[in-house]
């Protein structure tokens, strides 16, 4: 059988892959010439995939090179309140229409990670297949692209929470708590563990002094409520809390802000 797959979509898949693997970390230099060595791919798809790479902000100039683009603590904030509100939905979505088996091989999974104690990067790379499997589980392949664009951003963080001393079993029993909801078929739980899973995560990779801290949590927080509010999940009276005399309804049930929100 004929390998239908482009050079162009290898390249860029190729690039992408060490990227989130870690292999190039935010700041590093990629030159095309090195690219095509390391990965056995003609100079032209190294270039376009660079291109279609800078053009989806994963990657950014300096000078005339391109480096691995990182995330400044405005744009980690933006990037957390966006991943916990798509999260919590598809693990509220997974409480409701995951199989039987997707639920043991989440438990699986679970059991599987203890072994893993001790080895961050390995942990690490367990973590993103425990949330995909959860994404998967929502059975709503629009949610899935829209979180795989989140996670491919996650990318650009300096290192992973998890490398914090400690958080190895606190991550664990997080997932346990949030498996356990999905489980039990409970949607507010299920929502309300993994938007706490991810806001805990936030605090720990932010590196921000407990002042900073406490700003950034009251902006992430007035975000969040922004975003219920523009796709209708939380009331209209709550959402004027950030947002007053800024909302107008539409068909009855989406909300719209006609100016920007007044968060810190």
């Amino acid at each position: 059988m004929s390998d239908l797959r482009s050079p162009q979509k290898d390249a860029y898949g190729l690039i992408l892959e060490a990227i989130d693997t870690g292999m190039y970390k935010p700041g590093d230099r990629l030159v095309e010439s090195e690219l095509a060595d390391r990965f056995g791919v003609s100079r032209t798809p190294i270039r376009e995939a660079l291109q279609r790479l800078e053009t989806q902000s994963l990657l950014t100039r300096d000078g005339r090179s391109l480096i691995v683009a990182s995330l400044d603590h405005n744009q980690m904030a933006e990037l957390y309140v966006v991943r916990g509100e798509l999260e919590g939905l598809a693990a509220r979505l997974a409480s409701r229409q995951a199989t039987p088996e997707e639920v043991r091989v989440l438990q699986d999974m679970l059991e599987a990670d203890h072994a893993l104690i001790g080895d961050p990067e390995a942990l690490s790379r367990a973590n993103r297949r425990f949330h995909k499997q959860i994404h998967l589980a929502s059975h709503n392949r629009y949610l899935v692209q829209q979180l795989d664009l989140v996670h491919r951003s996650m990318a650009l963080l300096a290192s992973t929470s998890i490398a914090a001393e400690g958080r190895s079993e606190d991550t664990l029993a997080e997932h346990a708590a949030i498996v356990d909801a999905i489980a039990a078929g409970d949607g507010d739980r299920a929502d309300q563990a993994l938007r706490d899973h991810i806001s805990k995560r936030s605090r720990r990779g932010s590196g921000l002094t407990p002042r900073r801290l406490r700003r950034r949590n009251s902006m992430v927080s007035c975000r969040g409520a922004a975003m219920r509010a523009v796709i209708g999940l939380v009331p209209e009276e709550r959402a004027r809390q950030h947002f007053p005399e800024r909302l107008v309804e539409r068909d009855g049930r989406q909300r719209v802000i006609e100016r920007k929100a007044r968060c810190p």
